[in-house]
Parts: C-alpha cells; sequence; structure tokens
C-alpha cells in the first residue's frame, strides 16, 4: 500500500498490507530534521510518471524518481487517470497514481496497489529485479497539476537538508512530486492505524539496515581473526589443528589458516631398490587372532583401501605387546612410529585432558603414525588389561612400497617380452603396467571366442588356456597349443583387428588369472613422449649463466634485512637489498640447519637447490644465489610484492570464474614446464603462489620438488594433507599426475574458498580423499565446465588424469573452460590480470601480513657438512 504523510508518498512494502488499496489522508504536521532524514532513507516516493528503472536515481537503496514532468489534473480527473507504475528498490514493485496536496487542512491520495517479489538474498539485502510499466495518459491530464505548486513547503525542508549538509536530501526535494487535490474524509482511528502501519514500516527498514552493518562488520573482523592466527602460533585447543593443515572451528566450519607442508624421510632411488630385498621376522599368531587383526583392519576407514596381499603380510609381521589397566599406550603430542590393533580389553581416548570415548573389540590405534613422522593428536589409555597386536611404520612402509614396486617390475618384464611393446619407452611401458587390470577366469570359460568382436589384450599371469579353431561348416574345435604364465593374445585387437581368429579357454582346474589392457586406454598412454620433453630444448640454459655470472661475487654480509614477508617451516623469507643498490630487492629464504637435519629433509632441501638453480620459466620465481654459516642455509630470490595468492583468498573469500581461470592457467604453465623435465612439484596450494608487481602469479617453494628417472615414480609421503592424491596417501609410488590431482583441487579452493576434501584432523581428511571427488557436493557457484574440469583432474586412477594422458598438458588446456582463453597472451605477458596488486615501491611490504619476531631465537650450529654442496 502506499502511505501519505506529512504531505509527502511513499510505498510501504510490507508484504501483509501490500495487496490492499487505500485511500490515506495527509496530514499538515511538519516533519523535524531527524524524521525527514528517516523517512527520505526508509521509503520509496511515488511519481506520477512512470521512470525506467536504469534511469531512476538511488539515495541508499532507494529509487527515486529522476524526473517529474509538469501537468494539470482537476481532482475528479487524477481519480479517473490512469495508473503510472512506480518501482521500490526494496524488492515490491507499486503502481502509483498522481499525489495531491492542497492548501487547505486536508488532502486527497489515489489509489495505490502494491505486488510483493521475491527476497532472495541470503545476508539481508533485498533483490533488485524489478520492472515498470507506463499507462497512456489521457488527454484531459493536463489543466491541474503543477510541480512548482506549494513551494513554500518544499523550500522549508530544503533548508533543513541545507542545515544538515546533505546534498542527497536536497537532491530528492529537487525531484519530489508535491501536487493539489481535494480531501477525502478518513475517521480518526483509520488514520491512526496507519500512521501506526508506517512507522512500524520505517523501522523494519531500519532494523534490516542495521543488520547489513552487522554482518558487513562480522565479515570484516573475520577477515582480521583469520590474518592474526594465520601469522601467531597457535595451539591446538579443543577446536583441533591438524598438523600440517587448516584450523578447523568447533562447529566444522573452516578457519583461513596457513596450510604447512608435511613430509616422511625422503627414500632414494637405491634405498627404495633395497626393499625389494629387505626382510622383516614374522611373529606366529592364532587364527583366531589373525582373523581379528584382519577385521580390525578392514574396519578401518584408511585401512580397508590396502590390497588383500599387503594385509596378509602386514598381519604376518604383526607383533604382541601387553598393556595392564592404567597404563599409558599412546600420549598425545609424542612423535609416533607405531600403529596398533587391539584384541583384548578396553581403552579410553582423550585430547587436551577431555575424555572423548572408550574403544572396545577389534580396533586399529593411532593409524597416522604409518603415513609418516608426526605428533600423536591424541592419548590413549588402558581402561583395562589390553593385548594388542603392533608393526613399525618403517615395516608398514616396506610392505606397502614393495607390494608395487614387485608387480610394477613384474608387469613391465611381461610387457617387454610383446613384440609389439618391446620398442616403446620405459616411462611408457611403466604407464602401461599402472593400467593393467587383473581378471580371473574359472575352468572351461571362453575367454576370447573365435568370430566375435574385441578390443582387449591379454598377458596370463596365472595358469594356462587352451587355444582352439573352428572348422569350417562344423561345430568342432580344432586344438591348436596351450599357453602358460607369460604369454599373451589378442594383441591385434589394440592394432584395431577386433575379429578373434580363435578361441581361448581357460584350462587350469584352479583357473586363469590375466593382465588385461583395452584399445582406448592403451592408444591414450602412447604418444611422442620424447618430443613433448624437449620441446623447450632448455633454452633457458644461456640466461641462467648470466644470473649466476651476475650475482657470483654477493656476500652474505652484503644485504640488508627490510621487513619479513613469511614464515617457513624451517625459518623465515625477508625482504632485503644489496647494500651498494637501492633500485631493486630480493626475498631471502633462511632455514634452520639443524631443524632440516632433525626431521631428516637434507635430501629434499638439497632437491629444492638444485631444481630453483637450473629453472628459468615467468611462471617460477627465480634463485639468484645460496648461502650458509653455521646456522643456516639461505637461498637469495626474486621479490614478488604483490603478496601471496592465499592472503587474496582468504580476505575476498573466493573467487569467480575468471579470475580463477586466469590463476589456474598460470599454474598450468608452471606445470608445463617442470613436467616436460620430468620434475613433480607436490605442494600446490594458494600459499606457494606469489603475485609479482605485474599480476602475474609464480610458484614459489620446491621443497617437495623432485626429479624423476624416466619411467619410474617416487614414494616419499609428502605435501599438504587437504591436497594429496590418493596414491600417495595408501603408498603405492606417484609421479607428476598427483600434480594434476593437486590442480584439481586447488581450481575447487579458488572458487569456494575451501578444499573439497578437509576433516577434523590430517587422518579424517585423508578418508575423505580416499572416498572420490565423486563423494564431494559441489557448490553452485562451479560452473558445468569447471566442475567437468576439476573431476577429471581429480580421478582416483592417476593414469586417467587429464594431462597425464597421450595429449600431455596440452588436454587440459583444450578443455572446455579454457575456450577462448588467450594462452599465447599469458605467455608473453600481455593478458591483463584479474587483480592487479599495488607495489609503491621496490620496498613495499603492504600486500603481506606483519609477523612477530621468532620466539624461539637463533638456532644452534650444525657443522656435520651434509650441506658441503649447498
Amino acid at each position: 500500500m502506499r502511505v501519505c504523510f506529512d504531505g509527502l508518498c511513499f510505498a510501504s512494502r510490507r508484504p501483509a498490507v501490500e495487496q490492499e488499496t487505500q485511500t490515506v489522508l495527509c496530514g499538515a504536521t511538519a516533519l523535524d530534521a531527524q524524521q525527514l532524514g528517516r523517512l527520505l532513507k526508509y521509503t520509496n516516493f511515488a511519481s506520477p510518471a512512470a521512470v525506467p528503472v536504469s534511469a531512476a536515481p538511488r539515495f541508499g537503496d532507494v529509487l527515486l524518481p529522476s524526473s517529474v514532468p509538469a501537468a494539470k489534473k482537476t481532482a475528479a480527473s487524477a481519480t479517473a487517470a490512469a495508473t503510472d507504475a512506480s518501482v521500490s528498490a526494496h524488492g515490491f514493485a507499486s503502481s502509483d497514481r498522481s499525489v495531491a496536496r492542497s492548501s487547505s487542512s486536508s488532502s486527497r491520495c489515489e489509489q495505490s496497489a502494491s505486488v510483493p517479489r521475491d527476497r532472495n538474498d541470503r545476508d539481508g539485502k533485498m533483490s533488485d529485479q524489478s520492472a515498470s510499466a507506463t499507462a497512456p495518459v489521457p488527454s484531459d491530464a493536463s489543466d491541474t497539476v503543477n510541480n512548482n505548486l506549494d513551494a513554500g513547503t518544499v523550500n522549508s525542508y530544503k533548508q533543513l537538508a541545507q542545515l544538515q549538509g546533505d546534498q542527497q536530501v536536497q537532491g530528492i526535494l529537487q525531484n519530489l512530486f508535491i501536487g493539489d487535490g481535494e480531501a477525502l474524509g478518513l475517521s480518526p482511528q483509520v488514520q491512526e492505524l496507519l500512521k501506526v502501519v508506517q512507522a512500524k514500516d520505517i523501522r523494519i527498514r531500519e532494523l534490516e539496515d542495521m543488520l547489513r552493518q552487522k554482518h558487513d562488520e562480522v565479515a570484516e573482523l573475520r577477515s582480521h581473526l583469520d590474518k592474526f592466527q594465520s601469522v601467531f602460533r597457535t595451539s591446538g585447543g579443543a577446536t583441533g589443528v591438524s598438523p600440517g593443515g587448516r584450523k578447523l572451528g568447533t562447529h566444522g566450519g573452516v578457519q583461513r589458516q596457513r596450510a604447512q607442508g608435511i613430509s616422511a624421510e625422503p627414500q632414494s632411488e637405491s634405498s627404495v631398490l633395497e626393499l625389494m630385498h629387505v626382510t622383516f621376522p614374522k611373529y606366529d599368531k592364532e587364527e583366531r587372532s589373525r582373523e581379528i587383526i584382519k577385521s580390525a583392519i578392514l574396519d578401518n576407514d584408511f585401512m580397508k583401501n590396502l590390497e588383500m596381499t599387503q594385509i596378509r603380510e602386514i598381519v604376518d609381521c604383526m607383533y604382541p605387546v601387553q598393556y595392564a589397566a592404567g597404563s599409558l599406550i599412546i600420549k598425545e603430542g609424542d612423535v609416533g612410529s607405531i600403529v596398533y590393533v587391539m584384541e583384548e580389553g578396553r581403552v579410553e581416548v582423550s585430547r587436551e585432558g577431555k575424555y572423548l570415548s572408550t574403544l572396545s573389540g577389534a580396533k586399529v590405534l593411532g593409524e597416522l603414525a604409518i603415513l609418516y613422522h608426526c605428533q600423536r593428536t591424541a592419548t590413549i589409555t588402558a581402561a583395562t588389561d589390553c593385548k594388542l597386536w603392533a608393526i613399525e611404520r618403517q615395516c608398514f612402509q616396506t610392505i606397502m612400497m614393495r607390494t608395487g614396486l614387485i608387480r610394477q617390475a613384474e608387469y613391465s618384464d611381461f610387457l617387454k617380452s610383446v613384440p609389439i611393446f618391446k620398442n616403446l619407452p620405459e616411462d611408457t611401458l611403466c604407464k602401461i603396467s599402472d593400467v593393467l587390470e587383473e581378471c580371473y577366469y574359472q575352468k572351461g570359460d571362453y575367454i576370447i571366442r573365435q568370430g566375435a568382436r574385441g578390443d582387449t589384450f591379454f598377458i596370463i599371469s596365472k595358469g594356462q588356456v587352451r587355444v582352439t579353431i573352428r572348422q569350417p561348416d562344423t561345430q568342432e574345435e580344432k586344438f591348436i597349443r596351450t599357453l602358460g604364465k607369460g604369454d599373451f593374445f589378442g594383441e591385434k585387437a589394440l592394432q584395431g583387428d577386433d575379429l578373434r581368429t580363435a578361441n581361448i579357454i581357460c584350462d587350469s582346474p584352479e583357473g586363469v588369472t590375466c593382465l588385461v589392457i583395452d584399445r582406448d586406454t592403451f592408444n591414450q598412454l602412447i604418444s611422442n613422449l620424447d618430443e613433448i620433453r624437449n620441446r623447450y630444448n632448455d633454452e633457458g640454459v644461456s640466461q641462467r649463466k648470466k644470473i649466476w655470472e651476475e650475482f657470483r661475487e654477493v656476500k652474505l654480509s652484503d644485504l640488508r634485512v627490510i621487513s619479513t614477508l613469511g614464515v617457513g617451516g624451517f625459518g623465515r623469507v625477508e625482504l632485503v637489498q644489496l647494500a651498494q643498490d637501492k633500485s631493486r630487492s630480493f626475498a631471502l629464504k633462511q632455514m634452520k640447519k639443524a631443524q632440516i637435519v632433525e626431521t631428516r629433509q637434507q635430501q629434499h632441501i638439497m632437491s629444492e637447490k638444485e631444481i630453483m638453480s637450473e629453472a628459468n620459466s615467468d611462471f617460477i620465481v627465480k634463485l639468484y644465489k645460496t648461502f650458509k654459516d653455521r646456522k643456516y642455509l639461505y637461498m637469495l630470490m626474486e621479490s614478488c610484492l604483490g603478496g601471496e595468492l592465499w592472503t587474496i583468498l582468504r580476505d575476498r573469500g573466493h573467487f569467480d570464474d575468471g579470475t580463477t581461470r586466469f590463476y589456474t592457467a598460470c599454474v598450468v604453465e608452471a606445470f608445463d614446464y617442470l613436467h616436460s623435465r620430468n620434475i613433480i612439484y607436490r605442494d600446490l596450494k594458494p600459499e606457494n603462489l606469489l603475485l609479482d608487481v605485474s599480476g602475474y602469479v609464480k610458484l614459489v617453494d620446491f621443497g617437495f620438488a623432485k626429479k624423476l628417472q624416466s619411467g619410474r615414480k617416487t614414494w616419499t609421503f609428502c605435501g599438504t594433507p587437504e591436497y594429496v592424491a590418493p596414491e600417495v596417501i595408501l603408498n603405492r609410488g606417484h609421479d607428476i599426475s598427483a600434480d594434476y590431482w593437486s590442480l584439481g583441487v586447488l581450481m575447487f579452493e579458488l572458487l569456494t574458498g575451501t578444499p573439497p576434501f578437509t576433516g577434523a584432523d590430517p587422518m579424517r581428511t585423508y578418508n575423505i580423499i580416499l572416498k572420490g571427488i565423486d563423494a564431494i557436493e559441489f557448490p553452485r557457484n562451479i560452473t558445468r565446465n569447471a566442475s567437468a574440469l576439476i573431476k577429471k583432474l581429480c580421478r582416483d586412477n592417476p593414469t586417467e588424469r587429464l594431462g597425464y594422458q597421450r595429449g600431455g598438458i596440452s588436454e587440459i588446456q583444450k578443455h572446455k573452460w579454457f575456450d577462448g582463453f588467450y594462452w599465447e597472451g599469458l605467455r608473453n605477458r600481455s593478458l591483463p590480470p584479474p587483480i592487479l596488486p599495488k607495489v609503491q615501491s621496490v620496498v613495499d611490504t603492504a600486500n603481506f601480513d606483519d609477523y612477530p619476531a621468532d620466539p624461539d631465537g637463533p638456532p644452534p650450529d650444525d657443522l656435520s657438512g651434509w650441506d658441503d654442496d649447498f
């Protein structure tokens, strides 16, 4: 409905009264400045002529008439005039006729009707979707109404606005429609009721405005809180902090805290191969105990994903341990390396001294310790006398790795004996061996039937088969020969000839096991890998030599520290300048040698230096020189003063499709450079993406990067919990395909502000990862093409991930989500970035958080010599 109060007409937007049509008495009382401000802010003024929404000026969120034509009407013709439409910016459309005011004690307002609309803004803001319609003006509409009538009243309001210095209110009054009309008599009760409705309507608008303000304040305070939590060390508390992960609120909501990477002890190629021959003692067990252990493993969300051969070997190697009632089995905060299976007794689980639960029966305890060197996240105490079985991390990891190594070696040997495979590169054979599936057939089963069409190739890994050919014009089958372990059949199907020329029948009483690959999978894996690998031709070698030559004489004492840019696992990153050159700045990464040795990460640090020394890409931070002293290792690097992408994501909440596309493309270019050289990165996350002054993203922190041997995998568990691929968690060996998994996770986090796989602690996160991307609900703001790309990158089977197959990383670049993207403009840096950081000078650190001083003080000296080549 429309309420005319104190001579001013405005539309009520309350749904309860919107559908009514009312005639309202306009009083002649005066408004003071405060009333006028409230009235103008929280009401709509009806214009006698329709105004297009796009042309109408706004005061706050109130739609105002942009112009009021001079027109004249009699009171009678005004009553009969066609309705003019005006639009409420608060979410309800209203059509109003002309507003009249007379010099007498009462006025007449024409009938008004309003139509409610949906309110769909979740934070209390109203939708701006509206429409207006204009009715034709009758030919006699030009005889009475004038916009300038009763100018004294309007001027008095203007004077009030001038006293307040409110230009917006003055503008409103300039266009406010004031008119003539004859009064309609309404009872005092009705007038009073309408005034109450008006007052409540205004109060509702005020409260809505206050709610929006509070919502904005909460969002700003939350951003500040996240910022402080990200730069100060925090304890786990009752909310739980995943070591190396993000801090989780008490209700499971993710607070943005910088994620720290975690790593097990690196495995060298020689140490991995030695595991093929390592043996561990086996312990005798009763059949009942074996079944209890097996049952506990299969009931555990993580360990149930192991292969049966691995589970059997783990059961064999577990040794017995006894704990009396009241004994401490696992202590929160201790570094653990043993996983237990409980056979008898009950245990109590607590965290920070608070009781959590009681466990009994066949249960796995402390399974996170078998993945990597980590602190226990809870305390487990024996409530009764307990009998448990235990296995050390080294034994468990060896069983996991050896299983994969033996299988890959065996499968590769099979493939090398097949003529169509023998000339393929080693890495291609390894890829094919990864996708071979085991199929079992019972005695008498036809594996292949003569005359049928097929696209599958078989290698016999166990048992034997009989080959027969059906004679022409008869059902009789002629025996040809017998094939056994290592023999193969159906190879022509991989080359396109899919008509089977013989029968293959299982001929072993215990059945036959075959390794199988189909034509489509085979063709996806076969490509000219050497062409891809040599595409860059290492054109950057000469440029790298120039850089090393330029900084050859620079000493550590020549550097002056300006401020801290970041804090990492082994130390800090400082912004520095050369004492003799104030025109540029650098980032100096300093790492504590004693801490590196303590966590056994020497091999990772040396690998980081080697890879960054050779890297020459516009999408990778450049390393200029390295230093060392008794306490630290130093890396002098390019400074990217645009700040961390993580910081921008934290402050903005999430990015839109176009912004995410740009940053993802920068990462794709960095991966293209690294993977063409067989380098795996393994630590992708927003924290490791820096913006340069141009707004382009560069990859930083190569502590987990590794150069792989052709066709070989690596086995070290490392990365950030939310980003690690399933094969890393299950210790099946991984290669560059793990980077494509993390690329899909990064896309999801940039689009939503949260990684798809997030749990209250690392183990829960890993279990969510093992359930797969299809178990994740995608928010509506992720487009169909973005969702399709994420799911193709996050395939459980590494060989099925986009980027890893025949077309290589170009398959990602050609995906529909990147349709129309200007890749060449990205490479030559002519494509405008979505966010251009503000950098005032070479020492401007405004885009970085402030960090407190290192509370631990200087580390102890390390003179062991492991870093002689650094």
